[in-house]
């Protein structure tokens, strides 16, 4: 039996006839950029989140760097967030000049120790920019407490819908930004991002930023400097296709990590923890933690099984980082999750025989 990661043709064949209504809709229509689709996934996004607003976005990274800019981080500002993470959560706030300060994270959730992050709060420190990691949300609640003047950006390119407290990821900080890469829940045909915020001059901020810092009514003309960071129409119709099924494909990702858990009890891995009261993960990861984790990746690889580790390499340890003066063992719970997980099959589509079969294959692992 063969075991893919993740099966994007899976779920285009089951929602072909809209995605195409949809792509038909933009091509008759002649608006590629901007306009109408973008439009109504913004609304539709915002209600779903629960923020006021939502700008949609050329894709998650640009989301990230727009929202560090449009809070005017730059040269001398500090923000804190965590070395384990997707390139563009450090990447976004280096590029502009300002200082990354790195905190540990979580051993069992691998999000951002937020406890350990307020302490490092400074004079300085500019914004906050947790990680929603793997579809579970940071436990944001101690860093509003503790620092409740210093703005909150989420990176929630991994957790769309997730909850905690009754709050949805996105609607907790100053902004919340999503990505629609292709593995995403809510996955586009290429590249797309959103920035959710309840702030109606950052998003007026933000709406400038993405066409080059223009001014809305105004053609040609431009109060700040911006960049191209906008969301195609084509891409928007598509993710407004696949919407209303978010929330079926989050309960399918839920249903098989209970699988997982009740099918891996017993087999000396760590299993991701258990959800909290009140709070929600969406799962678009399922990462174990286990020793000799590249052999068993490449006896689960040798069985038709795909995996794959997010991130071998945190990022106090990047050579582009260097600068920055951390060195190995500055985060041990980052470079211990760097050296130990493991993603395993979670998609929606994923069929109950081959969970069965992704399990088996680890028993059989451990079990030799």
């Amino acid at each position: 039996m063969r075991v893919p990661l993740l099966d994007l043709k899976a779920q285009t064949a089951s929602l072909r006839a809209a995605i195409d209504a949809a792509i038909a809709r933009v091509v008759t229509s002649g608006h590629f950029i901007l306009g109408p689709e973008v439009e109504g996934l913004e609304v539709e996004l915002a209600a779903l989140c629960g923020t006021r607003c939502a700008v949609g976005v050329s894709s998650g990274t640009d989301a990230l760097l727009m929202s560090l800019w449009a809070l005017g981080v730059g040269p001398g500002d500090e923000v804190v967030t965590t070395p384990y993470s997707f390139f563009a959560t450090v990447g976004s706030i280096a590029r502009l000049g300002a200082r990354p300060v790195l905190c540990d994270v979580e051993r069992g959730t691998l999000n951002l120790d937020c406890a350990r992050a307020a302490a490092l709060c400074t004079a300085r420190t500019k914004a906050f920019v947790p990680v929603h990691l793997y579809g579970r949300m940071a436990r944001l609640e101690v860093l509003r407490a503790a620092c409740p003047r210093v703005p909150i950006i989420e990176d929630a390119a991994q957790a769309v819908g997730a909850e905690r407290q009754g709050v949805r990821a996105g609607a907790v900080g100053l902004a919340g930004c999503l990505s629609f890469f292709p593995s995403k829940n809510l996955g586009a045909f290429g590249d797309g991002g959103m920035v959710l915020t309840s702030d109606q001059s950052f998003a007026t901020r933000l709406r400038s930023l993405r066409a080059h810092g223009s001014t809305p009514g105004r053609k040609y003309h431009h109060e700040i400097v911006g960049g191209n960071f906008r969301l195609d129409a084509l891409q928007a119709a598509i993710l407004r296709a696949k919407l209303p099924h978010l929330e079926s494909f989050s309960a399918a990702r839920a249903r098989n990590a209970a699988r997982y858990r009740a099918l891996l009890g017993g087999v000396p891995i760590e299993l991701p923890p258990a959800e909290e009261p009140g709070e929600r993960c969406v799962y678009n990861q399922f990462v174990i933690r286990a020793e000799k984790r590249d052999v068993l990746q490449d006896y689960l690889k040798q069985h038709g099984i795909g995996t794959e580790v997010y991130y071998p390499v945190p990022l106090h340890l990047q050579p582009c980082f260097a600068g920055l003066g951390y060195g190995p063992g500055a985060f041990p719970e980052a470079e211990d999750a760097a050296r130990t997980s493991l993603a395993l099959p979670i998609y929606p589509e994923l069929e109950a025989p081959q969970l069965e079969y992704v399990a088996e294959q680890i028993r059989a692992f451990y079990g030799a």
